[in-house]
């Protein structure tokens, strides 16, 4: 299961991370696209009046889905898919604490957030670290690095 990147293997975590990561996202992204209200409805929030802009977010967060599938096969070389992905997980969160303030969404639409985002910070960061720091070795050794 570990997969090499600059000549050692990436730690069998971070393969593991990505694939429940993704396989969530994608299950995430097709249910909003089949049931775009839900999530709505159970949070008391009003229906949007556009229900394929919430189910044009579902198709964004399967398309990160298979980003991390396939970055799932080497999570230190494809690192820019990691840190792509943790940029929105951070970025989603802020976005609802404008929406919260502006009293546009209920704190019980926060709930969301918990699984799509806050839930995957540590592992996404700790991934990011890790890459790092095999970067860091490679170029202590003198190896040439080309992602």
């Amino acid at each position: 299961m570990s997969r090499v990147f600059f000549g050692a293997a990436s730690p069998r975590w971070a393969a593991l991370t990505l694939s429940l990561a993704g396989l969530y996202n994608i299950l995430w992204g097709a249910a909003v696209i089949g049931a775009p209200n839900f999530f709505f409805d159970i949070t008391g929030l009003e229906r949007p009046n556009y229900p394929e802009i919430w189910q044009c977010v579902g198709m964004i967060v399967g398309v990160y889905g298979v980003g991390y599938l396939l970055a799932a096969r080497n999570p230190l070389r494809h690192w820019p898919i990691v840190a792509v992905g943790l940029l929105g997980k951070v970025l989603g969160p802020i976005g609802f604490v404008k929406a919260l303030i502006d009293g546009r969404f209920s704190a019980s639409f926060g709930l969301i957030l918990v699984f799509n985002d806050l839930l995957w910070w540590v592992p996404f960061a700790a991934i990011l670290a890790a890459a790092r720091r095999r970067h860091e070795e490679c170029r202590r050794r003198g190896s040439s690095v080309s992602i």
